[in-house]
């Protein structure tokens, strides 16, 4: 009993030392940015906004608490020798990262960069530096890779996990540039989640001892025990134009699993046979680099999915709440015949609809290709497209081009939205970063798609 009240404090304590850190806040913030950030881009390309940034942001802290919880109960076991100096340390390292590319705000690459330099530090015992140097390099020196490559293991776990649940609920349509300059539909994917972990950690404390000793830590659990709150952020960010949301969310989703899993047995061997170090540090960012560009690369290869087809009208996605989603269109469906008259553009769907303003039927193919036939009444005020978002034409007022992002571009939404160029504007978007996982302060790990 008196473990459990012991373990019951240090948890209430650590609960107070997260609310007194600014860095969960900070990824909070970030969070929202991206979110908004989707929004403007698509009022600036279909006039309406598809999601609300302050429910997805709600939507992502609570999966991301969730996410934080199931990872410390596992590091009860596991246990972890940190230290505020080494969370400061993995902060400062990852906010560098962050202002050259979004999807660097990764624990894999700043954990993985971390265990390089401390590996190179160890061929040098004799060196220390001085100053601020030495602060540094003893820091450096302290901190314990394996626990922290085993952490980037299990948070990309979580990640891919989490992905195959809300990846694709927050996937926003925008109109590409093609490879030829035409102008193509597709998805940007990019959900970011904050988590709070609760790591165990060895403290030299005048309670009890645990009843048992965690992987990570040796001899110093015996001193007794203590929890410390680490934020982060896992982010995942990719592009589909040649698979729907959903298929592109499952696919990520396993090769997330993978990584997490190779990284995990990786740091697990390297703590009982040290020599393996470099070669886990350098597998955490080589292989998620190699994540990034396998999706690139199939992204390339894949025919676009979101372009007309003879006679017909691609739908890109559907308005919530809209009469196209109460009649059951979904994103990649064709709409080929409007009150029995043939669509072939938009202009020939505005038409029809106006055959019969109180009714209209429907004749649609589905993602098998078979015709459904669809019927409803119109009622004033509903959407001009009945709510079906439209692959783009030759005529589409803007298109995104993509480019890498920075934190400083997530601070000027409206500048980095802007459409340039008239009918044929590129929007900036933010680049797609392939999967995101286990971040430091954040995470970002995707397939980059740079246009």
């Amino acid at each position: 009993m008196d473990l459990i009240l012991e373990g019951l404090w240090s948890l209430a304590e650590a609960g107070m030392q997260l609310l007194l850190q600014p860095f969960y806040y900070i990824s909070i913030i970030v969070v929202l940015l991206i979110y908004r950030r989707q929004v403007v881009l698509e009022r600036r390309l279909f006039h309406v906004r598809l999601h609300s940034w302050g429910l997805q942001t709600w939507r992502t802290v609570l999966a991301g608490l969730l996410a934080g919880l199931a990872v410390s109960v596992v590091f009860v076991f596991l246990g972890m020798n940190l230290t505020m100096e080494g969370i400061l340390c993995l902060w400062a390292v990852t906010i560098v990262l962050m202002l050259f590319r979004i999807r660097y705000l990764c624990l894999a690459y700043s954990v993985g960069i971390l265990g390089v330099i401390q590996f190179g530090l160890n061929l040098f015992p004799g060196f220390a530096g001085s100053g601020f140097v030495s602060d540094v390099v003893r820091i450096v020196r302290e901190l314990d890779i394996p626990a922290l490559l085993c952490l980037v293991g299990l948070l990309h776990l979580v990640e891919g996990l989490l992905v195959r649940w809300q990846g694709a609920s927050f996937a926003g349509p925008l109109f590409y540039e093609g490879k030829r300059g035409k102008l193509i539909g597709g998805y940007q994917m990019q959900s970011l989640w904050p988590v709070p972990l609760f790591l165990l950690i060895p403290a030299q404390t005048t309670g009890g001892v645990l009843p048992w000793t965690p992987l990570f830590g040796g001899d110093a659990w015996q001193g007794g025990f203590s929890l410390m709150a680490l934020p982060i952020v896992l982010g995942f960010s990719e592009m589909t134009m040649g698979l729907l949301p959903k298929d592109k969310a499952r696919v990520s989703s396993g090769r997330l699993l993978g990584y997490g899993a190779v990284i995990t047995v990786l740091a697990l061997l390297t703590s009982w046979w040290s020599p393996l170090l470099p070669v886990a540090a350098l597998a955490a960012f080589a292989l998620h680099e190699a994540l990034i560009w396998l999706s690139r690369f199939e992204e390339q290869q894949r025919s676009p999915l979101f372009v007309h087809p003879q006679g017909g009208l691609k739908v890109l996605a559907v308005l919530p709440g809209s009469p196209a989603e109460e009649l059951g269109i979904r994103a990649g469906e064709s709409i080929v015949k409007v009150n029995g008259v043939p669509v072939p553009t938009k202009e020939d769907l505005h038409a029809a609809l106006r055959i019969n303003p109180a009714f209209c039927k429907l004749e649609v193919l589905n993602l098998a290709g078979e015709s459904k036939f669809l019927q409803r009444a119109i009622y004033a005020g509903d959407h001009h497209q009945l709510g079906a978002i439209l692959a783009p034409d030759e005529l589409a007022p803007a298109a995104v081009r993509l480019q890498p992002l920075s934190l400083l571009q997530l601070l000027r939404p409206r500048t980095s939205a802007r459409a340039v160029r008239g009918a044929r504007g590129a929007t900036p978007a933010p680049q797609r970063e392939a999967r995101t996982g286990g971040g430091a302060p954040a995470a970002a790990d995707g397939p980059a798609a740079e246009a």
